[in-house]
């Protein structure tokens, strides 16, 4: 068994038994494998051990990447995307996890409309108000939420976040609970077209916590390809 492999069966465990700790079925969380800077033969690896979304952050690495490999898996967006980028995203991607604005969403529905195509998105929510990170804020997701369940051609199926990075994943509990509670807030509006399936939110150092909290998909880099080299 490969590295990768065994990082694999790991991380599986420990959703499995945090799912279970809060009363959910394992089946309920996906592993995402996030694939920012890691070569074509560890991927490959991921997803011969059964990981079937691939998460990137930028297109034209996405673009190359899936292209060449030609494999049956999901792709996924999760880093900001540009608007000038969306022709090329709606093409790419199966899910868009980080849209946050207005311009982004009209966008990609144009985009999408052209391509005959439904786009499924998650909102970005920027829950610790960090100004470095991206993200639409808590008070102003339901709105945007709003906005975009107008557009033909984009399909909301959920909530994104990245919390700030602390030593200790308890740290992070606060900030998965507020987008569970966002998500749970925005379902009782009942907004036509608007499903809240997808709680994004997890990564390397916290995603068992996310998983406790109700995360759907967690993203996973370096606790499964190990130390990112740029």
């Amino acid at each position: 068994m490969s590295a990768v492999e065994d990082n694999i069966r790991r991380i599986r465990e420990d959703i499995a038994e945090a799912a279970l700790r809060s009363g959910r079925e394992p089946s309920e969380v996906r592993l995402m494998a996030v694939t920012k800077t890691v070569d074509d033969d560890r991927i490959l690896e991921a997803i011969e051990a059964g990981v079937d979304i691939m998460g990137e952050n930028y297109v034209q690495e996405a673009k190359r990447k899936i292209e060449k490999m030609d494999v049956d898996v999901e792709w996924h967006m999760i880093g900001h995307l540009q608007s000038n980028k969306a022709k090329y995203a709606v093409r790419l991607f199966d899910m868009v996890h980080s849209v946050d604005r207005t311009g982004l969403a009209t966008e990609l529905d144009r985009r999408s409309a052209s391509a005959e195509r439904v786009t499924n998105i998650l909102i970005e929510v920027n829950v610790s108000g960090e100004e470095s990170k991206s993200g639409v804020s808590a008070d102003g997701a339901t709105a945007l939420v709003r906005e975009i369940s107008l557009f033909n051609n984009l399909s909301i199926r959920g909530l994104m976040t990245m919390p700030p990075w602390f030593d200790n994943p308890e740290d992070a509990r606060p900030y998965f609970v507020a987008l569970r509670e966002l998500r749970d807030k925005i379902v009782a509006e009942d907004i036509k077209g608007v499903e809240m399936r997808e709680l994004s939110m997890g990564m390397s150092g916290d995603y068992q916590v996310a998983v406790e909290e109700g995360a759907t998909i967690v993203r996973i880099g370096t606790a499964i390809f190990g130390a990112r080299v740029y």
